[in-house]
């Protein structure tokens, strides 16, 4: 007797393991249906073995690469601590990335039409991965996690973007106008520099942007819906930092919506700092008019400036949450 559908999935969703539902696949049509659905909706990889025999499965069945919804591709090294034991130990594991590795990742790519969320990390790898697997490809992303270099590929690929809401990058160089000879502000990273401009309508619904470049936040948030910004300071030189911080608030006051989420690194944390960071948080109407969650300052121990940084923290009347550092 043939079960309903709904008695299928609930036999796929008690299922103890991908490999429990993978054997489901073989009782019969229908369930293996609804096995294969569960089974390639959400995949996570480390192993680079097991990568690329995913990645050849979905390049030869566009089918099952349609219903892959998130995807994560993060290559273990023997150093990783998440990636030991068992099968895979020093002696029958090469660090190597097989050859090929990311040309047949860039093919599977191009079959998952539906994917929704990817990550791709691989800095750890022996071989790491650039925007160039992303060529071809027509999914539109709602999250885009990697570790890519900043080029014209990633650009390109961003530019094709119209339902992302959660971004984050690693890397960022600045834009260099072909038709210009002027050298940039940023003159020792011209050479490397993109000659694709990130279009103004692109990523027009990105709420969530985490960057390690407070010059990329200048590049993306104008004009984009921003309300969770992750960033961290450059500049050591109290002037310069002083200097970047204007400029970065000057570019989260074009966000198109008011800052929920505030967080922005340093490397070399300071009471005096953090007071002008707190009080440019304060006078910037679209960081203290919805703020909730504010990072990371040093809290002053000394009695008025004590009383200062909490009141300025009072005029922040919807933050829930403040993360401190110590000196």
């Amino acid at each position: 007797m043939e079960l309903t559908l709904e008695a299928y999935r609930i036999i796929v969703n008690y299922a103890g393991s991908r490999s429990d539902i993978a054997a489901l696949c073989r009782v019969s049509k229908t369930l293996r249906r609804v096995a294969e659905r569960a089974l390639y909706n959400t995949i996570c990889l480390q192993h680079p073995d097991e990568i690329l025999a995913l990645c050849s499965t979905l390049d030869a069945s566009p089918r099952l690469a349609s219903l892959v919804d998130a995807l994560t591709i993060s290559p273990a090294t023997l150093g990783d601590a998440d990636y030991s034991d068992e099968a895979d130990s020093e002696e029958d594991y090469d660090q190597e990335l097989p050859e090929g590795f990311w040309e047949t990742v860039a093919k599977a790519l191009q079959n998952t039409t539906n994917l929704r969320f990817l990550n791709v990390h691989s800095q750890s790898a022996s071989t790491s991965a650039s925007a160039i697997i992303l060529r071809n490809t027509t999914f539109s992303l709602r999250r885009f996690h990697c570790d890519f270099d900043w080029d014209d590929d990633l650009v390109g690929f961003l530019n094709r973007q119209t339902e992302l809401v959660d971004l984050y990058i690693l890397d960022f160089k600045p834009y260099l106008d072909p038709g210009s000879t002027t050298a940039t502000t940023s003159a020792p990273t011209t050479f490397y520099s993109t000659t694709t401009n990130l279009h103004a309508t692109s990523m027009s619904k990105l709420t969530t942007l985490e960057c390690t470049f407070a010059e990329a936040a200048d590049a993306i948030i104008p004009h984009r819906p921003i309300t969770h910004l992750k960033t961290c300071f450059s500049k050591t030189e109290m002037a310069a930092k002083r200097e970047e911080m204007n400029r970065l608030f000057s570019t989260i006051s074009l966000s198109s919506e008011s800052i929920r989420s505030l967080d922005i690194a340093d490397s070399s944390y300071n009471e005096p700092f953090a007071m002008e960071l707190l009080r440019k948080v304060v006078d910037t109407k679209v960081t203290s008019a919805n703020l909730r969650y504010l990072g990371t300052l040093v809290l002053p121990i000394q009695g008025q400036e004590r009383l200062r940084f909490y009141g300025l923290l009072m005029k922040l009347t919807v933050l829930q949450c403040l993360e401190s550092s110590g000196k």
